[in-house]
């Protein structure tokens, strides 16, 4: 189901997958080579990431209890660790490009429901039919 933006009535994907315990936390998109153009990650509980091991960029959104974004980081190259937020609750892992696309800024409100709740280890079988 939809990340969608509800400050600015954008779209941010529609295949969401969640990653809630340590291990889908862990593994994360490492086994991927890429995120399509509406897939995300929605790491919860968490109040940074890293992208050690991962092959290509993305959009990093941190929300707090209420999805209201508190930070951002647009382009985060593999390799590299995010700051840390305080008031964090979980992070959304987006493709590289998604946060300009959707004009989200910090105190953005965000709507969030789950395509499938299951352990990740691709996001190829949450595709969803057509939405809209």
């Amino acid at each position: 189901m939809p990340v969608i933006n509800l400050t600015k009535q954008t779209w941010l994907a529609t295949k969401v997958r969640k990653a809630d315990n340590f291990m889908t936390r862990l593994v994360g998109l490492l086994k991927r080579t890429n995120l399509g153009p509406e897939e995300a990650l929605w790491l919860m509980p968490s109040k940074g990431i890293h992208t050690v091991g991962m092959k290509f960029a993305i959009d990093v959104v941190f929300l707090d209890k209420d999805y209201r974004v508190i930070g951002l980081t647009a382009g985060m190259a593999p390799y590299r660790l995010s700051s840390v937020h305080l008031r964090g609750y979980s992070v959304l892992e987006l493709p590289n490009g998604t946060i300009k696309k959707s004009r989200t800024e910090i105190g953005d409100q965000f709507e969030i429901s789950l395509a499938e709740v299951s352990e990740i280890d691709d996001l190829k079988d949450t595709r969803l039919s057509q939405i809209g």
